[in-house]
């Protein structure tokens, strides 16, 4: 009405002027600036959730500069600190046989003076083996004491699961043995290829120089390590032949192995590992002949440098400085792209991680998983799989077989959660606090002894292929299980003192997202019960890729935050996205059904719980690597790509046409609604 417009403007003036200056000509010059840009329209939950959801964190975490920061690489690393604060306690009071190992490994490798002291000490002992080779037939007990301690040469020998039984573990021969991380270092003629192999012969160089090798022998010798590893490398197989377990598989005999294997002596080789079975997998005997050959044709001299040389090599970080920053100038800064090495105490934890894990895995659930967190996984794990269970059976695109065989599979599926059933035997030699080095062989023999124990056994599903101190949340294919550790039982994930929407928006979602994998992806290639096999039809292949096809158009549409120039790879990145998209409807319709009367409060919360988790800052450089390599969509994609097309998302928010957020009905993707 045109009477109120004076009472409106004198409004605004009163408070222009309360805003202003007192003094005359101070309002003049003010008056004489440019009219300040304006401000852009406020983040709203319906104009990009992820913002809205995360704005505070967002602005209290920037991206480094050539780096990134996620919520999910807070959580790791707190799970490091967690096993930090650990071993800190195992150190000053050990409560237990094994913490006081631990806490002797842990203060070993934090005593730096001591670790200058102790020099190469440690591996005294193996170099003095290498150097009593006088003949050929030495050289094969060598390399099987090696082996023994943890240090794999000439080849790799490991146990993994038995594809025809995965309930039993398999010893698998393999091609390894290399100083490079690919054999085609080894044979590219290119000029990177070349010029990393003449780095690399610096670097062997300097490894033998600190193992003793005399100066006036350390150029031969160092060309004898890297002739003999080319001539390994050549009879290698490519990477892409090696990419799934089954082209790693292939079951033979050992019966035949000491006449086969004259040279390399496997049969006795095996018994040293305290192997005894009647079949291993070797997928490449062309690679073993190979060895075999040169085990018999090679000089002694010749594998006594190369054995050397990985001793060195694979004790370097361990030792002192001479040793760590040799390797670290090669290995950290050259190949990983390292600037510096960590802290002394990560580079510690890294170590007893790697070869008395399982050690701390027991302590670690034990010291911060709480029964109550457990029991809230379980719970919400289950109703998900039940939602999935109703959704399957509900469904219209699934054809009756592929129902039979999802529903089977679902009902069938086991939750692993927070640690392992089953623990290692923990009796080895004592560790003291003199040698850090010392204690790496001791714990190193340890861990490869209880992996040769696997071999032969049944109760494979005792065992975790992942680490209770390690985040993690997966579906394990073979023995149809969901597996969430200890350290991701806690914020941003889950926490058991915070709201059922919250647990369920979060976990559950994670959940869904892998239960998802198990009826579909590969998923679908093997059955309940661990048989390969393809059990979608096609009418039912057809329909999935009918549903969730469009999603690879509408991600490839998604800018990098970091680099708006920058597009998502919606091929590339379909398979999780549609995860994501599952994993959102499951958890919502299983909370739905835990809490059919859920306050709008708590439904914004599960939906603020599944954003909380993806928050992520990228530099310009890191979302240019994440774009060219990731599975993943960038976190703002991953926490708003499946919330646009969510029904519930958009009822509880209230998003219209026009807003970003909001996709029409028809055009939303829907893998079971």
């Amino acid at each position: 009405m045109p009477t109120l417009r004076p009472a409106l403007l004198a409004c605004c003036v009163v408070l222009a002027v309360a805003a202003a200056p007192l003094d005359a000509d101070a309002a003049k010059k003010r008056r004489a600036k440019p009219a300040a840009a304006p401000k852009p329209p406020a983040v709203t939950a319906c104009s990009d959730f992820y913002t809205f959801a995360n704005d505070s964190w967002l602005k209290s975490n920037p991206a480094p500069a050539d780096g990134s920061v996620s919520a999910l690489g807070q959580l790791a690393q707190r799970s490091r600190e967690q096993q930090r604060q650990l071993l800190d306690a195992a150190a000053n009071k050990p409560a237990n046989d094994v913490q006081k190992l631990l806490g002797d490994f842990w203060a070993s490798g934090l005593d730096e003076a001591a670790v200058e002291a102790d020099g190469a000490k440690p591996i005294a002992p193996l170099l003095a083996r290498i150097d009593a080779i006088k003949k050929k037939t030495d050289i094969a007990p060598a390399i099987a004491a090696l082996h023994q301690v943890g240090i794999p040469v000439a080849f790799d020998f490991t146990a993994d699961l038995d594809l025809q039984n995965v309930d039993r573990y398999m010893g698998y021969f393999a091609q390894g043995g290399l100083g490079l991380p690919d054999a085609s270092f080894y044979t590219r003629n290119d000029a990177d290829a070349r010029a990393l192999l003449g780095r690399y012969n610096g670097y062997v160089r300097r490894i033998l120089a600190l193992t003793g090798t005399p100066e006036a022998r350390i150029n031969a010798d160092a060309n004898a390590v890297i002739e003999l590893e080319t001539r390994i490398a050549r009879a290698a197989r490519p990477a892409e032949q090696l990419a799934t377990p089954q082209s790693r598989y292939a079951p033979v005999a050992t019966k035949d192995f000491a006449k086969k294997y004259r040279n390399l002596r496997l049969d006795a080789f095996l018994k040293a590992q305290g192997v005894t079975v009647d079949q291993v997998s070797m997928a490449d005997p062309a690679l073993f002949a190979q060895i075999e050959r040169l085990a018999g044709s090679q000089k002694p001299a010749q594998w006594q440098a190369y054995l050397r040389f990985h001793v060195g090599n694979a004790m370097a970080p361990y030792l002192s400085k001479p040793w760590r920053e040799t390797e670290f100038d090669f290995r950290g800064r050259l190949l990983r792209g390292q600037d510096a090495p960590g802290q002394r105490w990560e580079q510690v934890l890294t170590a007893i991680d790697a070869s008395a894990g399982a050690m701390l895995a027991q302590e670690y659930a034990n010291a911060t998983m709480s029964a109550n967190a457990k029991r809230r996984a379980e719970a919400v794990a289950k109703d998900v799989r039940d939602a999935l269970l109703a959704a399957v059976e509900a469904n219209t695109w699934m054809e009756p077989a592929s129902k039979a065989a999802a529903k089977a599979k679902l009902e069938g599926l086991r939750f692993a959660i927070g640690r392992p059933t089953y623990d290692p035997d923990f009796s080895m030699q004592p560790m003291g606090r003199g040698s850090f080095g010392g204690n790496v062989l001791i714990a190193s023999t340890w861990h490869h002894r209880e992996e040769m124990r696997r071999i032969g056994r049944g109760n494979a599903d005792r065992r975790w292929d992942v680490r209770p101190q390690q985040p993690a949340l997966s579906y394990d294919l073979a023995h149809n299980r969901l597996f969430a550790t200890a350290a991701v039982l806690q914020a941003p994930v889950l926490d058991d003192k915070d709201a059922a929407a919250a647990q369920y928006g979060a976990f559950g979602a994670l959940v869904g997202h892998e239960l998802t994998n198990a009826v579909s992806g590969r998923g679908h290639y093997v059955d309940g019960n661990g048989n390969l096999g393809d059990w979608w039809t096609p009418g039912t292949a057809s329909a999935w890729a009918t549903r969730t096809g469009p999603l690879s158009a509408r991600y490839s549409g998604f800018a990098y935050p970091a680099d708006p120039a920058r597009k998502v790879d919606g091929a590339r990145t379909l398979e999780k996205n549609i995860a994501d998209v599952s994993g959102v409807e499951l958890a919502w319709a299983a909370y739905q059904k835990a809490e059919p009367k859920a306050s709008k409060a708590d439904r914004e919360r599960f939906f603020r719980a599944w954003s909380g988790v993806w928050r992520q800052q990228l530099s310009p450089a890191a979302a240019s690597e994440h774009a060219a390599l990731s599975v993943y969509a960038p976190g703002k994609w991953r926490s708003n790509g499946p919330l646009m097309q969510h029904d519930g998302f958009v009822e509880t928010f209230g998003c219209k046409a026009g807003d970003a957020m909001f996709v029409p009905a028809a055009e939303r993707v829907a893998v079971w609604r």
